[in-house]
């Protein structure tokens, strides 16, 4: 008998796209959407909270995590390690949550291993001078810092190919729009409504009129 489980998401943008803005808007239209939790080796932005935004953990507890094959992902971005629970996720994904990862095309890769029915959806900036005046006005980093993070943008463009959907943020209400609109058709696709709506189907074919 086939078991009804929540839908994963996979989406992944270069730095400065604008994906956790839309993630977080996007979870404010559709609060039932889970969010995992990342693992991360890199230091607290100003208001991050441990538990919430990541797991800050050391590098010498990531690598024993890594070791025990507790991550379903992992990958270095920036000489910071981050990683996903595969725990986590295949707890939520079993009861019936839809699950959107927030990673990159490395971590992506490997969770389609592991989950060839995930959609993937990459997010790309209007132009590599609209991304770099969003990383200029975040005030993060450093100019040499935002220099590194263009460059590996270009690096992370290249891999779109690898996604089976396309969204530009040029302007922020379409981009949500479209984002919304993949979710949605995925939840309403007939091998999840089938298993999901199994007694109503049976009760509308069996009744006579």
């Amino acid at each position: 008998m086939n078991q009804y489980t929540g839908n994963l998401f996979i989406v992944s943008a270069p730095s400065g796209a604008g994906k956790s803005s839309l993630l977080q808007a996007l979870r404010k239209l559709y609060p039932e959407l889970k969010v995992a939790i990342s693992h991360t080796t890199r230091t607290p932005r100003p208001n991050e909270i441990n538990g919430i935004h990541y797991y800050f953990v050391d590098k010498f507890m990531f690598m024993q995590m890594v070791g025990n094959g507790e991550f379903l992902e992992h990958a270095q971005v920036f000489n910071n390690l981050y990683g996903t629970s595969e725990t986590e996720v295949r707890q939520i994904l079993s009861k019936r949550n839809d699950l959107i990862l927030e990673i990159d095309w490395q971590g992506a890769n490997q969770v389609r291993r592991k989950f060839p029915n995930a959609q993937s959806i990459f997010i790309l900036p209007p132009s590599l001078t609209a991304l770099y005046e969003r990383l200029s006005k975040r005030a993060q980093d450093s100019q040499s810092v935002i220099a590194q993070r263009m460059k590996q943008a270009q690096q992370e463009l290249a891999h779109y190919p690898e996604y089976d959907y396309l969204i530009v943020n040029d302007n922020f209400e379409i981009a949500l729009n479209d984002l919304a609109s993949i979710i949605i058709a995925q939840q309403l696709k007939i091998e999840k409504q089938s298993i999901k709506l199994t007694n109503m189907l049976q009760d509308l074919l069996a009744t006579t009129i």
